[in-house]
């Protein structure tokens, strides 16, 4: 392990594969793991589709499932939040945050944040999308119309 503290965050809707990923990362890396799990009210702000998006309840307990069964819930702290950073921006102890293509400019504008306030910017640690078998990223959107599985597996074919 390269860092004593860690941070990743999301929805965790529809837990899938890149899920897993960007969480093993983050296990990988980190002695522990700060996982940021959007609350239900920050669903209405996000730019993207959250319409039929789990509730909270129910997102935690398949994260908590997830981290369980890997073994990483004892190293895991799971914070609830209601903005784009959380207690990202106030915590010294973090050191890196682990992040997809899709969240790597969230990070860098996290990091001009922390130094704006007197904290030591946080290493970006980028993953790749994990891809479906139609080789387009596995998304929550996706599992969540049917298009394919949790694993990428299609379901349907696609509109498109």
């Amino acid at each position: 392990m390269k860092f004593k503290k860690v941070v990743v965050g999301g929805t965790f809707d529809y837990l899938h594969d890149g899920h897993a990923a960007i969480l093993a990362k983050a296990f990988e890396l980190g002695e522990r793991v700060l996982v940021g799990i959007c609350s239900d009210e920050m669903q209405l702000l996000l730019q993207k589709d959250s319409a039929g998006i789990q509730l909270l309840e129910f997102r935690m307990h398949t994260l908590k499932e997830l981290l369980r069964e890997k073994g990483w819930l004892a190293r895991a702290e799971i914070v609830k939040i209601s903005d784009a950073f959380g207690p990202s921006l106030e915590d010294a102890e973090l050191e890196a945050i682990v992040t997809s293509p899709e969240t790597k400019a969230r990070a860098e504008e996290l990091n001009k944040l922390r130094s704006s306030r007197g904290l030591k910017p946080l290493k970006i640690v980028e993953i790749p999308f994990v891809l479906a078998e139609d080789g387009k990223p596995i998304s929550s959107i996706r599992v969540r119309y049917g298009e394919i599985d949790a694993h990428g597996k299609l379901l349907k074919q696609s509109r498109f």
